[in-house]
């Protein structure tokens, strides 16, 4: 398995396609690993340099106590295999990831692609009755060190969405949502310390110019919902979709419409 070694963790990624391609770099969400992304890669690769890699904290990767930078962390994984630009696609904290880099380093981002998701800094959003008690319930399980129950809850949260039951959903779906968050329980103990963008992305998003698709699900959060209206209302140009019949993770819950949508906005700006 291929591992880039930075400073104080170890990346695991993986590369689909051919490298002289358009580069796509694809950012997972925190209730996930990279593997939330295997309904995307054979159609993707078909015309891109997929490249993916688990953020530190989650899957393969391996860190260490450190302060350390999302963003140095993708770049150095950019650097790497060659690639000067790359269009970026995150999914929750992936797409805050992806906001930052943009950001920061413009020349290195030929498109940019969102997936509820919010800048970092985005003032806090007035939760509902049911969301504000569903967090108070995991906010008692990480007090009390119940990582596998806590992992399970935030799952069912933002994969299924608050307002939606496992018994409602394709049994499949349900499946995967479970087994792509598993992998992520043994690292609830790692403490590596993220360094904020500053000024944060939030204050600056207005200035992105690269070609830019915001994306959500009707059944996400409150505040995933009131940050994509934010996004697609800011950034100069922006393209937005949502997904009637998703949450967090419309990539998994509806791989084909999702697939469909990125694919022909893609070909639309020629990335």
């Amino acid at each position: 398995m291929p591992f880039l070694d930075v400073a104080g963790a170890s990346l695991y990624y993986e590369t689909d396609g051919q490298v002289s391609a358009p580069a796509v770099l694809l950012i997972h969400a925190g209730v996930a690993t990279l593997r939330m992304w295997d309904p995307q890669i054979a159609q993707l690769a078909e015309g891109h340099f997929v490249i993916r890699f688990d953020t530190r904290g989650y899957g393969e990767t391996e860190t260490e106590d450190v302060p350390f930078s999302d963003r140095a962390d993708a770049l150095a994984l950019l650097d790497h295999l060659g690639i000067g630009r790359a269009t970026v696609v995150g999914c929750s904290r992936g797409g805050r990831i992806a906001l930052d880099i943009a950001v920061e380093h413009p020349e290195r981002v030929a498109g940019l692609v969102t997936i509820g998701s919010g800048p970092a800094g985005f003032p806090e959003t007035e939760l509902t009755e049911r969301e504000d008690a569903l967090f108070d319930e995991l906010d008692e399980l990480l007090a009390g060190g119940q990582w596998e129950e806590l992992v399970r809850r935030e799952t069912e949260l933002w994969t299924f969405g608050p307002d939606r039951r496992a018994a409602e959903l394709d049994p499949a779906f349900v499946a995967t949502a479970y087994e792509l968050s598993r992998p992520n329980i043994r690292h609830h103990p790692d403490a590596p310390t993220p360094i904020p963008l500053e000024p944060p992305a939030y204050y600056r998003v207005a200035d992105i110019t690269a070609p830019t698709l915001i994306m959500v699900g009707d059944h996400d959060l409150s505040e995933a919902l009131a940050q994509y209206e934010y996004l697609a209302d800011t950034i100069p140009g922006a393209d937005s979709c949502r997904f009637p019949d998703s949450a967090h993770l419309p990539s998994v819950e509806q791989p084909d419409e999702f697939n469909r949508v990125l694919l022909d906005w893609l070909a639309k700006h020629g990335l």
